[in-house]
């Protein structure tokens, strides 16, 4: 109709032409509407179940390295989880897990040097932002978490139940600061390579290159379980294919708005808000997954070719 319209228009705007004249001649095809895919509004994928420290990548990690010095700083037990993994988020975080007194707190490192709106994107959502001088002339805390920036990385400390939020499962501030500032001292002893690759990614290498739109920056591929996890990366977009065996449940599937169906697996979700595609193939769920900053919509095409040349090993 658009189309149309505008054919209408440029005929009564020219002179010496009318609609009348040009009647007979063939119209231009309508144009028929195709359904918004959506942009996705999130700034990192949804984790597997399971996938949070306790079964994660092993390595060396922040975590592990600061436990046993918080256990005697803040004179409680703090114990840290073995694993690690990544969120290919943006910035894409490497993440593990510390429990101060059986209280959860994330700690992520960014994988790739910070960029100027590092911070910013951290802290998209966290509520009420203050300057935390302690940690350095950029750092900020909220109610939910701390950011601040060290050895050129960014980092984020994020206690399960906030900060000063009177929550059973949350930190007061001073543990929460104490924390950081070990963090803080850690991380440059600590940094990763950002590339770390697994042959069976490969075979997606190419879809994923081509989404992001470059070679990729930051590559983490790591197996958990026996379940692969691959990453591509760029400051600005980030795919990910991650594989979990005998989970039981979807949680996609009660998403809200409700997912459209996907002609992959038994059943298969396509998640427009969240650059996502979920999928079960016999033991496994699979998830892929699709981000950019800007924001842009990702088809469901889109994220079938790019998990497509590993699909024989979901088969198996």
């Amino acid at each position: 109709m658009r189309i149309a319209l505008f054919a209408v228009l440029v005929a009564l705007a020219v002179p010496g032409c009318s609609v009348a004249r040009n009647a007979d001649r063939p119209r231009p095809p309508v144009a028929v509407p195709v359904p918004s895919a959506g942009v996705p509004t999130v700034v990192a994928p949804p984790q597997a179940e399971g996938l949070d420290g306790r079964s994660a990548a092993v390595g060396p990690q922040v975590c592990t390295a600061i436990a046993g010095e918080l256990t005697t700083r803040l004179s409680v037990p703090v114990t840290a989880n073995p694993g690690s993994w990544n969120d290919g988020g943006l910035p894409a975080l490497d993440l593990c897990m510390l429990l101060v007194e059986g209280r959860q707190v994330t700690v992520g490192v960014s994988a790739l040097p910070r960029q100027p709106d590092a911070l910013g994107r951290l802290l998209t959502g966290a509520g009420h932002i203050a300057p935390l001088t302690d940690l350095g002339p950029e750092a900020q805390i909220t109610e939910s978490r701390i950011v601040f920036i060290t050895a050129n990385h960014a980092v984020r400390i994020t206690p399960a139940g906030g900060i000063d939020q009177g929550r059973a499962d949350g930190l007061d501030r001073a543990k929460a600061v104490t924390i950081a500032l070990a963090a803080k001292d850690a991380v440059p002893k600590v940094l990763r390579s950002a590339r770390q690759t697994e042959s069976t990614c490969q075979l997606s290498n190419s879809g994923a290159e081509k989404f992001i739109g470059a070679a990729a920056q930051l590559r983490r591929d790591y197996r958990v379980n026996g379940a692969v996890t691959c990453i591509w990366g760029t400051y600005d977009a980030t795919v990910s294919i991650v594989e979990a065996f005998d989970q039981k449940t979807i949680p996609e599937s009660q998403h809200v708005p409700a997912p459209h169906n996907a002609p992959i697996g038994r059943p298969g979700y396509y998640l427009p808000e969240e650059g996502e595609l979920v999928f079960r193939r016999g033991r496994r769920v699979v998830r892929v997954t699709a981000l950019t900053n800007p924001p842009r919509a990702v088809s469901l095409e889109e994220l079938t070719t790019i998990v497509d040349p590993m699909m024989p090993l979901f088969l198996r």
